[in-house]
């Protein structure tokens, strides 16, 4: 058995008895447990073996039976192990975190936000949630692409499996400009960013430890099929600390420095809205600055630099700064010709 493999199918069931309003069978379990969780095969024996384990470590699941036979049900006593007071002011929080979310919608991550989300509506007492619904108004949260993963779901418990089990993932993956290809993938853990999901996995067939991160969109995944091979994943990855070493995406055990000079109106407006935790600005005597921010990859900081116009200026290195003159050099190609 795979490490954490009961463990996962638990919670999975516990999962499933809990949006069943009228309860399951264990062959409707376990026909849902092997979808889910991308099974070959499972036997009816270990679901009901599932099910006590459940009920001794505590969880109320009641059977009973009906016209398709006995079927199996969360209890009344589960809600009340799960019941918390709310503030007004905790719903606006919780409510705020859910519609930044929304780059989730069509995931399972979504529906447990949705589940969770309505059992706090139906629980608060009336007068909490108009007090909350008053003041929500006040506030409105934009700016984040609409789009969605409904497509992508079966490939997104695929990977999420694989990373709970440390399982090597084959993928098709298709680059913008490029055809679709075969990989074999290590996957470590998921990003979202700019309402994108990103799955962060090892490329096996790289051997130097520190290049061996990669982020592959799931946008661009056509096919993901867990294997039958199991890895063992680097104990010195910290994919929080990974994560947090650049200002975008792109992965890079080693960011480089980047110095950018910075008009007035630029240094104002990056003071404003930093680009990394870590960046430093030296203001100058004419209201200018130095940035100096890390970046892993030329592309990450092409579109910041190019949104400051002639207020920004990319000083150093010379890779960095040729990749925006190279830019500069073709859009003023562009903007030459004749727009009629």
């Amino acid at each position: 058995m795979a490490r954490n493999e009961q463990l996962i199918r638990q919670h999975k069931l516990l999962q499933l008895l809990e949006y069943s309003r009228f309860g399951r069978t264990l062959d409707e379990l376990r026909a849902d447990l092997v979808a889910d969780l991308g099974l070959s095969t499972l036997h009816e024996r270990t679901v009901r073996r599932d099910v006590e384990a459940l009920q001794a470590a505590g969880f109320d699941i009641q059977n009973d039976t009906v016209e398709r036979g006995k079927v199996y049900k969360l209890g009344p006593n589960n809600t009340g192990v799960h019941e918390i007071g709310i503030s007004a002011t905790e719903l606006i929080a919780l409510s705020i975190g859910r519609e930044l979310l929304y780059p989730l919608i069509g995931t399972q991550y979504w529906r447990g936000i949705e589940s969770f989300w309505n059992k706090v509506q139906e629980s608060v007492p009336n007068g909490v949630f108009d007090h909350y619904a008053r003041y929500r108004k006040t506030l409105h949260v934009f700016g984040s692409p609409q789009k969605s993963y409904e497509k992508q779901e079966g490939m997104l418990k695929t990977v999420h499996r694989a990373i709970l089990e440390h399982r090597v993932v084959e993928i098709e993956y298709e680059s913008v400009g490029k055809p679709a290809s075969t990989r074999r993938v290590e996957p470590y853990g998921l990003a979202v960013y700019q309402s994108s999901i990103y799955v962060v996995a090892a490329a096996p067939e790289v051997e130097n430890p520190a290049d061996r991160l990669r982020h592959w969109k799931l946008d661009r995944f056509r096919h993901a099929t867990a294997l039958d091979e199991y890895f063992k994943p680097d104990p010195s990855v910290d994919l929080s600390e990974h994560l947090g070493k650049s200002i975008g995406i792109f992965s890079g055990e080693e960011p480089t420095l980047v110095r950018i000079k910075l008009g007035q109106r630029a240094a104002a407006w990056v003071r404003e809205d930093p680009w990394h935790p870590e960046q430093k600005l030296e203001a100058q005597e004419d209201g200018a600055a130095l940035l100096t921010v890390p970046v892993s990859h030329p592309r990450e900081v092409l579109p910041k630099v190019l949104s400051l116009g002639s207020d920004a200026e990319v000083l150093e290195p010379v890779s960095f700064r040729e990749a925006v003159a190279e830019a500069v050099r073709e859009m003023a190609v562009a903007y030459g010709k004749s727009s009629g």
